[in-house]
């Protein structure tokens, strides 16, 4: 997305990208337009100036994660794979060879062997050490029933410690809630900076848009402006998915979403009636003979959840009290997604509720589909390869910008800034309704408004300086 200089640069050479003289077709554009373009340039170049440290950070941190799935296979290969046998033993007598490994803390999720070379994953909380919001997973060969090692696992997609260090480090750069802030940030001004560029790109005249026979500033901004063309759509994907679980704008659009009735919904857990004579997974934990009686167990659970249709992978949640039931649900990320859920009595082995992911609201499952996708496994390898090309493109638009800027400083520093006062070329009945969207958009993006308020009082302050400095030179 092109950056390009005001007509009061320095005088421009033949290997110069500046901004051409208006010619005919120039001169025939709408005056809105016009005058639009240079506000669109100050806001394209200050907002990539200021913003593209964070987006840098984001893409470099973002291309590891990337690559960080296929590390995990071969980092962990032990861990997840075994050989292949003859004949899986039953759930439950896999759970106890991993409680007799590890007796700490409580089972919080059973995730059954999904192909014939994975282990079984069981889940622990409470396990000392072990954040609470991470657990303890415990691999098991489901056909020996020996322990083949435990290791830290976050998130729905099961990610062990390589893939949650750097994702943590892509989220909030090790740093917790307020780290988080630095991402929402890229996120939000990632679009403001793409759409600024497509404005300038298409803004300029064919012949100055071709990266043959250029060189100096003038190919730099070619190949600035052609490659960001062709990642716009990824970027503008990239920045949207992102806000969706960010801290401040994530909440905006979730509250807007259940205004609109289309929140994700969840399978209901709760027994009615509650059964106060059976036991939970922690009291089968602690060997309660009367909680084992009342409760049908994890096998017939896995049965009647097969008998639903929930096919593999799925993770099976036991009850968390007396007035709860069996969650078992699936947890395929990858296209075709597979996201149904049921809730099952542990008293009687009755479903008590089924959702299915079609039953989702479209926005849900949007939501649903656009993390997947931003995060990798909604298309697997494939889309893990797209990410990482985003995350080059990206790099390379930063770095061909700063070269541009320090281009224009005739290549001994960085160049002249963008003229301040290009909003008073624009006609009110376009400025105006540009405001209020603004405004609209900065409140729901509180890290997009509240910098950018922030720029423009900046901004003021140093022209009201100026301009007093001026009178008193001339007083």
């Amino acid at each position: 997305m092109s950056v390009e200089p005001p007509t009061s640069a320095p005088p421009r050479t033949a290997g110069d990208a500046g901004e051409p003289a208006l010619g005919p077709a120039s001169a025939a554009a709408p005056p809105a337009r016009r005058a639009l373009r240079p506000l669109v340039l100050r806001l394209h170049f200050y907002a990539g100036v200021f913003v593209a440290p964070f987006l840098l950070v984001a893409a470099v941190t973002g291309l590891l994660y990337a690559g960080s799935f296929q590390a995990e296979k071969i980092v962990y290969a032990h861990e997840l794979t075994v050989p292949v046998g003859d004949h899986k033993l039953p759930i439950s007598q896999q759970v106890t060879a991993a409680r007799k490994a590890h007796p700490e803390g409580t089972v919080s999720a059973v995730r059954p062997s999904p192909q014939p070379d994975a282990t079984t994953r069981v889940l622990l909380s409470g396990v000392k050490g072990i954040p609470a919001d991470h657990a303890l997973a415990v691999f098991v060969d489901p056909y020996t029933g020996k322990v083949r090692g435990a290791l830290e696992q976050y998130g729905s997609t099961g990610a062990l410690p390589l893939r949650t260090w750097i994702d943590e480090l892509h989220r909030d750069l090790h740093l917790g809630d307020t780290g988080r802030l630095y991402s929402e940030f890229a996120a939000s001004w990632l679009w403001v900076i793409t759409g600024g560029g497509l404005v300038l790109w298409f803004g300029r005249r064919r012949a100055r848009r071709t990266v043959r026979g250029t060189t100096g500033r003038r190919r730099s901004l070619t190949l600035h402006g052609t490659v960001g063309v062709w990642a716009a759509g990824g970027l503008f994907f990239l920045s949207a998915t992102g806000l969706t679980w960010s801290a401040y704008g994530g909440a905006n659009i979730g509250d807007l979403r259940e205004a609109l009735g289309q929140s994700t919904p969840s399978v209901t857990a709760t027994v009615s009636g509650g059964h106060e004579g059976h036991g939970s997974m922690a009291g089968m934990d602690m060997g309660s003979h009367s909680g084992a009686r009342s409760d049908v167990g994890l096998d017939a659970v896995l049965k009647t959840a097969r008998a639903e249709g929930l096919s593999d992978p799925v993770e099976i949640v036991p009850p968390a009290d007396p007035s709860s039931a069996y969650v078992v649900r699936q947890i395929q990320r990858s296209w075709p997604e597979k996201q149904d859920s049921i809730a099952v009595d542990p008293a009687t082995g009755k479903v008590t509720d089924v959702l299915r992911f079609s039953d989702y609201p479209l926005l849900a499952k949007l939501t649903r589909w656009g993390i997947d996708a931003h995060t990798g496994t909604l298309f697997g390898l494939v889309n893990q390869i797209v990410l990482a090309v985003l995350a080059l493109a990206l790099i390379l638009l930063i770095l061909w910008g700063y070269r541009m800027w320090w281009q224009r400083g005739r290549g001994s520093t960085f160049g002249r800034l963008i003229p301040r006062g290009a909003w008073r070329q624009v006609p009110v009945y376009v400025l105006v309704p540009c405001v209020a969207v603004v405004a609209v958009v900065g409140y729901y993006l509180p890290l997009l408004g509240i910098p950018l308020a922030g720029f423009l009082t900046v901004d003021i302050l140093l022209g009201w300086i100026t301009r007093h400095r001026t009178r008193h030179a001339h007083a």
